[in-house]
């Protein structure tokens, strides 16, 4: 962190970044089908639709726990204490709802060969516009959710005492390389070796850094000392008018998290619906992961650290408290994390782009082979899109984007959903209901200077809760209203 280039370090990161390098190369060969190997989207895009339990678990935990989770959880744990765990309760309410929900939204696109969720959405309402809408949102929303993954790459290069943009850029240009070659196998075989890591680096940190400082008593206590200087909004436990938006941030949260195209093609890449059951019952030891991971925030304190930046934090603890070579380790696997997260995301959105832009409105003839043709390139696009999106524009700005890529992303809910378990709502009172969702949804976060929370003010009391979700009530409002409006219940075509 000082400028000075730790060489053990260095060399145990390209270590490990070369070896998934050579992987992620070699995934073409992995899980492919027996013919027409790379040339179908649904080979490409979705790895054949043919991953089963633990290709799975390990495939969505690599792109729902990101280099920047790593990152941002205990950079915001160490910055406001209690109020910062709110991720814990947001990913145990998700699976429930991955267990009710994505199993039916699977049988709907493997029925029918659907590739992304507004695939999914034209094929129940026959309508191009809100296919559109979903499409759009997906793409938006996650354009600025990659560009945080080289957030978390960019702050453990720094911490290695590397300087300028050009790691940076080399080692997204060997992800956009392997990914263009082998698809969504490159980051699933990947995701083998990034978790493994990851759980290596987390269990001996909680155990080492308290034993190095004293226990876990002088953590918290370290950590209390410094909130209670700090005083404000911060704690080891919530205040009292944190607990209405800790508690609407954290459903909000679960009920977007697999509305995003990087988390769906994790979903419609698999075998079957038991496989997303089992790992919906799986998937929360990702939690007990994260929660780990928070408590490095509080660690932080007892160590003295003192960044300038919040998320120079877990580096700065792995620098102090353990050897060169281990710290190389730790900081190529958040590498790593970037990468898993981010190629999938770029395939999502390529999946997107190709099937319901490409497809409809400029070659509506094109052959899978072409499907995957576009798909692959577009997919360097967007990488090449996140790269010059964080070269040039303030880091702030990527972040403030993504909180609104949360509250975006929330609006597509009702039209993804909904007509899984009900048909009463029709295409054009869903999209009228996200229209004025994603507009009502940003126009609350521009006037809260892009915060997540919105403040109430009923009756004489004050509310403060997640914009997201705000927003999602007024979407479900006016669909509600506009279909009444068209006569009631909405009469699908067979």
């Amino acid at each position: 962190m000082n400028g000075q280039i730790n060489w053990t370090a260095l060399s145990v990161f390209v270590f490990f970044f070369a070896l998934v390098t050579v992987m992620g190369f070699w995934a073409s060969r992995w899980q492919s089908g027996k013919s027409n190997k790379g040339q179908h989207l649904d080979e490409w895009g979705l790895g054949g639709r043919n991953f089963g339990t633990w290709i799975t678990w390990f495939l969505v935990g690599g792109d729902f726990y990101t280099a920047y989770t790593v990152i941002a959880v205990p950079a915001l744990v160490y910055a406001v204490g209690a109020y910062g765990f709110f991720a814990l309760p947001y990913t145990i309410l998700v699976y429930p709802i991955v267990f009710v929900i994505m199993p039916k939204l699977w049988h709907a696109a493997h029925k029918a060969g659907h590739v992304t969720a507004a695939d999914v959405v034209y094929g129940r309402y026959s309508s191009r516009k809100l296919e559109f809408a979903i499409a759009l949102t997906g793409v938006f929303a996650t354009m600025p959710y990659i560009s945080l993954q080289l957030i978390g790459m960019e702050v453990v290069i720094k911490a290695l005492g590397i300087t300028g943009e050009l790691p940076l850029l080399a080692a997204f240009v060997i992800l956009a390389l392997y990914t263009y070659s082998a698809g969504l196998r490159a980051p699933a075989l990947i995701a083998f070796v990034k978790d493994l890591m990851i759980y290596i680096v987390v269990i001996v940190a909680v155990v080492l850094v308290p034993l190095k400082l004293g226990g876990y008593g002088v953590v918290f206590a370290s950590a209390g000392d410094a909130f209670a200087a700090k005083g404000g909004a911060t704690g080891l436990t919530l205040k009292s008018a944190q607990i209405l938006p800790f508690a609407t941030l954290a459903l909000g949260s679960a009920m977007a998290a697999f509305m995003y195209p990087h988390t769906l093609t994790g979903i419609f890449a698999a075998k079957s619906a038991d496989t997303i059951r089992k790992n919906a019952v799986f998937l929360p030891a990702y939690t007990v992961l994260l929660g780990l991971i928070a408590l490095l925030g509080y660690m932080a304190y007892a160590a003295h650290i003192k960044v300038d930046n919040n998320n120079d934090v877990v580096p700065a603890l792995f620098n102090a408290l353990f050897p060169s070579w281990f710290s190389g380790f730790a900081f190529a696997a958040i590498a790593i994390g970037a990468l898993v997260p981010a190629a999938v995301m770029s395939i999502g959105a390529a999946n997107l782009f190709t099937r319901n832009f490409w497809k409809p409105y400029v070659n509506p003839n094109v052959t899978p082979a072409g499907e995957a043709k576009v798909a692959k390139i577009v997919s360097l696009a967007v990488k090449l899109g996140a790269v010059v999106f964080i070269l040039f524009l303030p880091t702030k700005f990527a972040l403030d984007l993504q909180l609104l890529g949360g509250v975006w992303i929330l609006q597509t809910f009702p039209a993804v959903v909904f007509g899984l378990f009900f048909g009463w709502f029709g295409p054009n009172a869903l999209l009228a209901g996200w229209a004025v969702g994603i507009a009502g949804g940003s126009w609350l976060a521009y006037a809260d200077g892009i915060k997540p929370v919105h403040t109430l003010h009923l009756g004489g009391d004050s509310y403060t809760v997640y914009t997201g979700l705000l927003a999602l009530l007024i979407n479900i409002a006016v669909a509600v209203i506009i279909q009444l409006l068209s006569g009631g219940r909405y009469k699908q075509q067979p």
